[in-house]
């Protein structure tokens, strides 16, 4: 007898893109069998012919802060990202981790979480660990030994790589970067970096990026392109990267489907000439939080609140959709959130990204097929993450699944409301048990922190 099986629903072959109708048997934890399953299940699901897809992975999001987990018993970023489908998250982006990896991995493997979780080793966390808070100076090279140190902890601890924020610590130069991965010595993680500067410059930043990875022979995730080209330059851009691989060089980016931006207002990405940068004015600058939720900025209201609430998020209607939409059509541009929220505000990509990829861009304005994007969500994370048993609807890989209406499926997160949760989806699986039924989490702590051990890099 199956744990869990699902009957009536519409398996899309990732290697074929047919769709068959069958069922689904699973048991301690995995797919057992696909198609027709002749025993019964413990427990039944009725598709009623919805796609049945594996759960979406989310190679980028910033994770919530333990402590504040601790207090509130609740995961308010990954709460929301269930409930959009997704099953395996990837923090510690952009340099910047909310906790060590050992504290992270402890309690999530000790209470669970929504989701299943990986993590990253950050630059900027590294570069407070050892001393250099100041983002606009370089770090000695007493500090980058040290830091080497430190993160060989962290991926003995389990990160399964280091990312870096260069546009948060400008002060760290290309050199500071390699001469850090050079001492760490390890070739067998990945590398996650947010560029150094966005618009005109995105170009000679992508080729940092690139230049990083072909000096160190690690693999390199190019984190959320549209926010660094999409400004006139993505069709640019996505050349320069595909020229990349096809020298050899591993990398790869991904992609959320906002013409909007989110990050800390206080933050370099705000300095001087950034509205020359982005040919943009401070009303294209909206508060997220009290006491100015809602509010769009002036010159005063902008340098005020940079001064009085600098870690308060701030959202920056500046790129060109179109142009996000190209980057979510290359084959190399996987989707990705870049979930974050603060104080229960932020971005709708944390709540609304995958749904509004099936529904808008996949449905209604048919910039990719159904099955493109299912991979860009599924496959294609998982094996740029090492991930040996996830991303497939197949026997023997875990049982982490979505089950949606392809007719239905929409984001309902807006700027003003950003965690509400989407339409569409009917049940969210995560490692053999229902997490998720018509929009409620029913068990939210079946997720698991993997560690790199487990990967296959």
């Amino acid at each position: 007898m199956y744990d869990l099986k699902i009957v009536n629903g519409t398996i899309i072959d990732l290697k074929t893109n047919k769709e068959i109708i069958g069922d689904i048997g699973i048991k301690d934890g995995k797919i057992k069998s696909i198609g027709s399953c002749p025993e019964k299940g413990k427990v039944e699901i009725d598709a009623g012919l919805n796609i049945i897809s594996p759960g979406f992975i989310d190679i980028h999001i910033h994770e919530e802060e333990i402590e504040d987990v601790k207090k509130t018993n609740n995961y308010f970023t990954t709460s929301k990202m269930i409930l959009e489908g997704v099953t395996t998250v990837v923090g510690g982006n952009c340099g910047s981790n909310r906790q060590s990896i050992k504290e992270l991995s402890d309690y999530i493997n000790a209470k669970g979480s929504p989701v299943n979780y990986l993590s990253y080793i950050g630059h900027r966390y590294l570069r407070a660990l050892v001393g250099n808070d100041d983002p606009y100076k370089k770090s000695s090279k007493n500090q980058i030994e040290a830091m080497a140190k430190a993160a060989s902890i962290s991926l003995s601890e389990g990160a399964i790589g280091v990312s870096f924020g260069l546009e948060y610590s400008p002060g760290a130069d290309f050199e500071e970067v390699t001469d850090l991965l050079d001492l760490i010595g390890k070739k067998d993680m990945l590398l996650a970096a947010h560029y150094r500067k966005d618009a005109k410059y995105g170009i000679d930043s992508i080729k940092e990026l690139i230049s990083i990875s072909k000096h160190t022979s690690i693999p390199m995730q190019i984190s959320h392109i549209g926010s660094c080209t999409a400004f006139g330059m993505m069709g640019e851009s996505l050349e320069i990267v595909q020229k990349a691989i096809d020298e050899g060089i591993d990398v790869s980016a991904d992609c959320y489907p906002y013409d909007a931006f989110g990050t800390y207002i206080g933050s370099a990405v705000f300095d001087e000439g950034c509205f020359e940068l982005w040919n943009k004015s401070y009303e294209n600058i909206m508060l997220t939080e009290e006491p100015f939720r809602g509010v769009r900025c002036d010159e005063s209201l902008f340098n005020r609140v940079r001064k009085e609430y600098p870690n308060m998020m701030a959202i920056a209607y500046v790129m060109n959709e179109e142009e996000v939409i190209e980057a979510l059509q290359a084959p190399f541009v996987m989707v990705a959130s870049d979930g974050m929220y603060r104080n229960e505000q932020g971005h709708p990509r944390g709540a609304g990204t995958f749904p509004k990829v099936l529904g808008k861009y996949v449905r209604e304005i048919k910039k990719l097929s159904l099955a493109e994007a299912i991979r860009k969500m599924t496959l294609m994370p998982a094996e740029r993450l090492g991930l040996p048993a996830k991303g497939k609807i197949e026997v023997g890989f875990d049982a982490d699944i979505v089950i949606f209406d392809s007719e239905t499926i929409m984001d309902k997160a807006t700027f003003n409301a950003p965690a509400l949760p989407p339409n569409g989806i009917k049940y969210v699986i995560v490692n053999g048990e229902i997490a998720v039924k018509d929009n409620i989490i029913v068990k939210g702590n079946l997720g698991r922190f993997i560690s790199n051990k487990e990967l296959k890099m």
